[in-house]
């Protein structure tokens, strides 16, 4: 009877650690998600750097040197400033959502884009894949945000294509934190 005991005893320690263990490594790999909120400006806009100012409407956060960021659980809300002095920020149409879905913004007839946000697994970086067209002008850009370490710039590195012209470009913008 004692060694029934012992026996028992042994088995829920086992099948305890057998369960514990693996749900307390489990838990250890989560990753902490780079913040981007803030009030953030670069000598140029993203879409400046490129040379594809034309496909952005004035309105765009790609064609703004000042972004004002909220960063929620799963998206990002962009508020840029009026192209006009004496207007106060205005909250743009544009989420940047962390979900992988295709999104679309029209701003008129023949004038919009299409866009897919993805976050990186280590929650660091951010990849926008869009494409922005213009009547018959279509420019495919991918963009790359990645926050820097300690939190005071974020580096956009952008990669454009369009059936304007035949290579690819490539550059980066830097929006330094304004608050």
């Amino acid at each position: 009877m004692n060694n029934k005991r012992y026996l028992l005893t042994y088995l829920i320690f086992l099948l305890t650690g057998v369960f514990y263990f693996p749900l307390q490594a489990q838990q250890k790999n989560y990753t902490h998600r780079a913040n981007f909120s803030g009030e953030w400006k670069s000598k140029e806009p993203i879409s400046m750097g490129g040379n594809i100012f034309c496909a952005f409407i004035v309105g765009d956060r790609m064609n703004s040197k000042t972004m004002k960021i909220f960063d929620q659980a799963d998206l990002l809300t962009i508020d840029i400033p009026s192209p006009s002095p004496d207007k106060a920020l205005v909250r743009i149409q544009e989420k940047i959502v962390f979900d992988g879905k295709e999104s679309e913004i029209n701003y008129g007839p023949g004038i919009g884009k299409k866009f897919i946000v993805k976050l990186s697994a280590d929650g660091q970086t951010i990849t926008i894949n869009s494409i922005a067209h213009q009547k018959q002008v279509i420019h495919y850009v991918k963009e790359v945000w990645k926050l820097s370490k300690e939190g005071k710039s974020i580096t956009v590195h952008a990669i454009a294509k369009s059936n304007v012209w035949g290579e690819e470009r490539s550059w980066k913008t830097v929006f330094d934190k304004a608050n």
